[in-house]
Parts: C-alpha cells; sequence; structure tokens
C-alpha cells in the first residue's frame, strides 16, 4: 500500500513537473514567433518583398536560426531555410501556432524530418510567411522525463520491496518478541522483559521503558503479596484473642464483673485495628497525593519542641533520655505541619522502645539545612538496624522481630516514608555507632498562595491523624 501511494504521488509529481515544462516552453517559443512576425513585418512594409527575402536570408544561415518560408502565390519557395513543408500547412487560413513537419538542411546539407511549432501569414499579393521554432528540444526533455519517470518507478519498487523485506525480518521480529513476553506476563510470569539489543533505537527506548514498567508492577505485586500475608497474619491473632473472650464472656455470662473486662479488653483490641486500618489508609492517601492536605510555611523547630514536651513522659517512663538539640530562631519550611508531626512521632516513638533495651539509653532530635534541605535526623543508641535490613523496614507490617514479641504493626517508618515522598523528599536509614539514626529530609519548596480550602485542609488533616 505504501509503495502503491508512494509510487503514485511520484509519477504524478513528475507528470505535473514535466506538463508545465512543456507549456512554459511552447508560450517561450509563441513568443518568439510573433516578436519574429512582428519585425519581419516592419521589414516588409519599409522595402517589399525584396527587403523581407534579403532579412530572412542573412537570418536563416545564423546558428540556432529560426525557421522561414516565403511562398509565392504559385506556391514555391521564395526564401528560407526549410526544404519541404506539407502543402495544406501553407494553404490553410489559420494562423494559429501549431506543430508542423518540415524538412530542413543541415550544416552538411543533408535533410531530415523535424517538428516545429510554426504560424502561416497571409501577405499582399498573395505571399505566405511561414515562422517557426524547432521543438527537438521539447521533444528531447519530454524523453528525459518520461525515462525518469519510469525509472522512478522502477526505484521506488526496488526501495518499496527492499522495506518490505527490512520491516518483516527486523521490525515485525521485535514487534512478534514484545507479543511473546506480553503473553507470558499475562500467564502470570511477571520476571518476563522484552528483549533489548543494545541498538538504542526506538525499540530499545520502548523495551526499557516497559520493563522498567514491569519490573516496578512485579516489586509491587511482591509488596502486595507480602502485606496480605502480614495482615493475615498480625490481625489473626488479635480477632482470635477476642473470639476467645467473648466466648469466655458467654460462657460466664453471671459473673457481670468478667464479662466488664472481657469487654474493656476486647474494645482495646477493636481500637488497636481500628488504628492499624487508619494508619493504612492514612499510607495509601499520602503516597497516592490525594489526601488533600493543605501545605504552608511551618516551624520546624516548634515542631521538635511540641514532640519532645509530648515524649518526655513516655521517655521518662521507659527510662530514657529525651533531648533536642537547641536552634538559635525559628527553622521555616514549606510543607503540612500535620503530617510532618505525625512522622517525627512516629521516629521518636522508635526510638524510644529499641533504645530502652541497652543501658544509659538516650534519644536525641536534631535540625539542619543540608544543599537546600531540611533534615530532621532522630538518633538513640539502641540495637540498631543492620544495613541489609534498612530498605526493607520502610515497608508496610516489616517487622524485624520475627517473633513479634513486642508491640505494633510494622507501619511506623512506611507512613514516615509516605510522608517524605509527599513532600517530594525521602527517609534515609543511617549507623548511630552505635543505634540508628533516621533523617527526614524535606526539600525547599515554593510557599503555595492562600487557598480558601487551607484551613479545611488542616481541619482534615487533625481529624484524619486523630
Amino acid at each position: 500500500m505504501y509503495l502503491a501511494v508512494f509510487a503514485v504521488f511520484a509519477a504524478f509529481l513528475i507528470f505535473y513537473i514535466a506538463k508545465n515544462t512543456t507549456q512554459l516552453i511552447t508560450a517561450q517559443v509563441a513568443e518568439a514567433v510573433d516578436e519574429e512576425v512582428k519585425d519581419l513585418a516592419r521589414h516588409f512594409d519599409v522595402g517589399g518583398i525584396g527587403r523581407l527575402a534579403r532579412v530572412i536570408d542573412r537570418r536563416s544561415r545564423q546558428p540556432g536560426a529560426s525557421l522561414y518560408v516565403v511562398v509565392t502565390p504559385a506556391g514555391d519557395i521564395l526564401v528560407g531555410n526549410v526544404a519541404a513543408v506539407p502543402p495544406e500547412v501553407l494553404e490553410s487560413q489559420s494562423s494559429a501556432l501549431r506543430p508542423i513537419p518540415y524538412s530542413r538542411l543541415d550544416e552538411e546539407g543533408e535533410a531530415g524530418e523535424h517538428v516545429a511549432l510554426a504560424r502561416v501569414f497571409a501577405m499582399p499579393g498573395g505571399f505566405r510567411l511561414l515562422v517557426g521554432r524547432d521543438i527537438g528540444e521539447r521533444q528531447h526533455f519530454v524523453a528525459v522525463i518520461r525515462q525518469a519517470l519510469f525509472l522512478t518507478v522502477g526505484l521506488m519498487v526496488v526501495l518499496g520491496l527492499a522495506s518490505w523485506i527490512f520491516v518483516s525480518r527486523r521490525v515485525l521480529k521485535r514487534i512478534d518478541s514484545i507479543s511473546a513476553t506480553s503473553r507470558q506476563i499475562m500467564s502470570g510470569d511477571l520476571s518476563g522483559r522484552l528483549e533489548v539489543t543494545g541498538t538504542a533505537d526506538e525499540f530499545d527506548r520502548l523495551a526499557v521503558s516497559l520493563n522498567a514498567m514491569l519490573a516496578r508492577i512485579e516489586a509491587l505485586m511482591a509488596g502486595l503479596k507480602q502485606v496480605s500475608d502480614n495482615i493475615a497474619h498480625d490481625l489473626k491473632t488479635p480477632l482470635t484473642r477476642m473470639r476467645s473472650r467473648v466466648e469466655q464472656a458467654l460462657a460466664r455470662a453471671e459473673d457481670v464483673e468478667q464479662c466488664k473486662d472481657t469487654l474493656a479488653a476486647t474494645l482495646e483490641d477493636a481500637d488497636q485495628l481500628i488504628r492499624t486500618f487508619d494508619a493504612l489508609l492514612m499510607i495509601a492517601r499520602t503516597e497516592a497525593g490525594s489526601s488533600g492536605l493543605a501545605f504552608a510555611k511551618t516551624d520546624a523547630a516548634a515542631i521538635v519542641a511540641d514532640m519532645v514536651e509530648l515524649y518526655e513522659p513516655v521517655a521518662e517512663e521507659a527510662g530514657v533520655t529525651l533531648a533536642a538539640e537547641p536552634q538559635e530562631g525559628p527553622v521555616a519550611f514549606i510543607g503540612n505541619r500535620e503530617l510532618v508531626s505525625q512522622a517525627i512521632a512516629n521516629l521518636v516513638d522508635n526510638a524510644i522502645k529499641h533504645a530502652s533495651e541497652v543501658e544509659e539509653p538516650r534519644v536525641t532530635i536534631s535540625l539542619c539545612r543540608v544543599e537546600g534541605a531540611l533534615e530532621v535526623a532522630v538518633s538513640d543508641n539502641g540495637p540498631g538496624i543492620p544495613e541489609a535490613d534498612r530498605a526493607r523496614v520502610v515497608e508496610r507490617f516489616v517487622r524485624l522481630d520475627e517473633s513479634r514479641s513486642r508491640p505494633g504493626f510494622g507501619l511506623g517508618l512506611s507512613l514516615v516514608a509516605a510522608v517524605a515522598k509527599l513532600h517530594e523528599g525521602h527517609l534515609r536509614l543511617e549507623d548511630a555507632a552505635p543505634g540508628l539514626r533516621a533523617v527526614l529530609v524535606l526539600p525547599e519548596q515554593e510557599e503555595p498562595e492562600n487557598e480558601p480550602d487551607a484551613a479545611q485542609g488542616k481541619t482534615d488533616a487533625a481529624a484524619a491523624l486523630a
């Protein structure tokens, strides 16, 4: 189809050029003939047929001369450079420009058949004058155009067949490879990847992009499976405990105090489950960037001071020293105060839990600006996290305590990572030697314009976090 379209287009283009060029040559010949006729008419008016004959005889001997014929009333050629012209041409009463065959003596004195565009005029006294131009060049041009047309169409056919072979054997092979990999993935094998040949062409760039997407999908599916397994493991225990308590309460319905204790414990487990699902919902909304929370200029030093004040009783009860490095004046950044406060609270809570396992436990909160970003670091001197596990602990429901004897569901660091991502930052876990140093990195952002829904966004955020 492409071959036919381009061949027709090429033929039309050559035909259009040939036609317009021929018309241009014809117009130039007609103009030259008319100029010759006007000039010869002036000579005839001045000197009669004798002067006209002398002028024609002189011009006909010049190289590249036009065609001239003066015929007597008897039909004999009086003067000219044409050996023979069909009689019907000279006898015609029309003076229109038209092609005529003629015989003309060349420089060697031989005669040949030619075609010219000429006009025939009737003159006083019965004489007739023929003036024309040889169109051999135009015919040669038409022959060249015809040859170019055949060569172009032939070349189009050859190139079309070569392109078809190239497409069928190379491009379509790559497409078939993509189709085969797609079928493999649709069958459930997410490890399939598209072939990358290393040519850096469009297919390679497409394959690299799709492979990155497939790797992301595979990681998400693996994470989903892991989250599902962890949910089943972590939520099955409290649900089973709740069911056992309710059964025991039903079996001891006469003991009112025992029933109240059972209901209170059941209510506490239910609240814990609700908090777990609320945390999952908050993480999902934060990661999707659809939480509808407003960003504004906020003082990070004030948030840290609030966290220290909030967790001092908890740290004191656990025997942990909680302190914040002193700051001179406010440390402003653009973000959502409620989410950042929740993230720092999670880091402090985790640090207190793990630092309480060692002697002389301490937790320190620090603020600093590094290369256009605000870094909030929470350090402890607890057992820390092995470097191989630091990338894994930010996933949902991941807990290094395989026995899961400690309270919690492994969602704290996941929420911190989601908040950092929402602020276009990240969570970095480092070795505090000893202990762990968790750094919340918040890049500098432009302050948003005041919006009517900003106050409502803060209220919604506070309600969600509560």
